[in-house]
């Protein structure tokens, strides 16, 4: 009886078996009939001209834009500048696609426009000129001017920088635009602390197709190419909007801790003197304030602002900036002293460190230092620029005067720091005699 049971559990187990291989068989005739099917699907016929999507770079440089490009998927996304891939983004091969995509901001870097903007009212068009003159000198790539100046200015402007063209007719471009404010406190609005500064604060609402500028004030000097500067966009994270120097690099001689009657941004406050700015961010942001229940747009924020607090701010609009970000610290970006070096760096001894090690990259002569003997060291260097001829040697037209400028200077503070000034300028000559070599 023992014996009929074991063949019984044999046969049952072995048919068992038969009908595990005889699905699994079944199950992979039907996979690869699919398989055949979508390579079928995939062949080009007469009457349509596509091709295969092929793995690898290529296949994803065919399949950037067209239909068969997923958009199902969003997922999150390593690279700094960027939270969530596109839309029409696969999620699948994500460092694949991030390779391509490196080799294409690779090349947009490669070959953008700076754009850079200015206001200029009042006695200010020599100064100006001269800064866009430093522009010019040291950058290797295309620039775009916006000046915003006074209409019995324009004339004189258009003059000046047509006759540059004439040298640098591929390496700039430029337009001139009016000074403009809301027609609601127009006047309150151009006579807050500086004649017209404060039309910096409404370049978002005026240039709405410009994606991103860098503002500058009038008494600038770049001592190395601009694009460096406009490099720092690429740095920014998903939340910045603006990047600017620290007002002070040493709290004990700091303005916005010991004086200022408003909030600040951080520990010192911000110099707006040097601005760079992603419009389009100021431009969708809602931002934090203290005046209303919710956030505002930028549009919105300006004039309750301004009314709440012109009694109590002294440094006009660039005290608006630091009220703004002191609420939203989280879309400011941060650079060093060396790329807004001012007097107060120097003036009580060196106190910009980033200077001291890779010296300096904008000059910024405020407090009217280019037009005084107060700092003749800031003074020397706005004084080679505009006298600099074009066309001429930068080393030994504008370089050697300076250098001998800066030696009778060092009975001052700053006039001790001076070989900070020529450190960065050396090396801009230097990449620039390179460039002209090139055939």
């Amino acid at each position: 009886m023992r014996c009929y049971l074991h063949a019984f559990l044999l046969c049952v187990v072995f048919t068992f078996l038969t009908f595990l291989y005889v699905f699994s068989q079944l199950a992979s005739t039907l996979e690869d009939r699919e398989q055949r099917r979508v390579r079928d699907d995939a062949i080009p016929d007469s009457s349509h001209h596509f091709s295969r999507k092929t793995p690898g770079l290529s296949g994803l440089r065919d399949r950037e834009g067209g239909p068969d490009r997923c958009k199902s998927l969003s997922v999150s996304y390593w690279k700094p500048y960027y939270w969530r891939l596109p839309a029409d983004v696969c999620g699948v091969n994500c460092l694949l696609e991030s390779s391509l995509s490196e080799r294409t901001a690779s090349v947009v870097k490669g070959h953008e426009r700076s754009h850079l903007a200015v206001v200029a009212c009042g006695p200010r068009l020599e100064e100006t000129l001269t800064m866009l003159k430093s522009a010019l000198l040291f950058s290797k790539k295309p620039l775009h001017f916006y000046v915003f100046a006074e209409d019995e200015l324009h004339d004189s402007f258009r003059s000046a920088l047509e006759v540059w063209l004439k040298t640098f007719r591929l390496k700039f471009t430029f337009a001139i635009y009016p000074i403009t404010f809301p027609k609601e406190n127009a006047v309150e609005w151009k006579r807050l602390f500086k004649p017209c500064a404060s039309q910096r604060l409404f370049l978002p609402l005026i240039l709405k197709e410009v994606d991103s500028l860098l503002y500058v004030d009038t008494d600038i000097i770049f001592l190395q190419p601009v694009e460096d500067i406009w490099a720092l966009l690429f740095q920014f994270n998903s939340s910045h909007l603006a990047a600017m120097a620290p007002e002070h690099e040493e709290p004990r001689i700091g303005w916005y801790n010991r004086f200022a009657r408003h909030p600040y941004h951080g520990n010192t406050g911000i110099n707006s003197g040097v601005m760079l700015m992603n419009l389009t961010r100021f431009r969708e942001k809602f931002f934090k304030n203290d005046m209303a229940a919710v956030p505002l747009k930028w549009e919105e924020i300006l004039m309750p602002l301004l009314q709440k607090y012109k009694l109590n701010i002294t440094w006009g609009d660039q005290d608006l900036l630091n009220i703004i970000f002191h609420h939203n610290p989280e879309s400011l970006y941060v650079f060093s002293c060396q790329w807004n070096y001012r007097p107060d760096h120097c003036i009580y001894g060196s106190n910009c460190q980033q200077a001291e090690q890779e010296g300096v990259f904008i000059l910024h002569g405020n407090r009217g230092v280019y037009h005084n003997d107060k700092q003749p060291a800031f003074r020397a260097v706005y004084e080679a620029i505009k006298e600099f001829p074009f066309g001429e040697n930068m080393e030994t037209s504008l370089l050697h005067p300076l250098e001998a400028s800066l030696q009778t200077t060092t009975h001052t503070y700053c006039g001790r720091a001076g070989h900070l000034f020529t450190k960065r300028l050396k090396q801009s000559i230097k990449s620039v005699q390179q460039q002209d070599k090139l055939p």
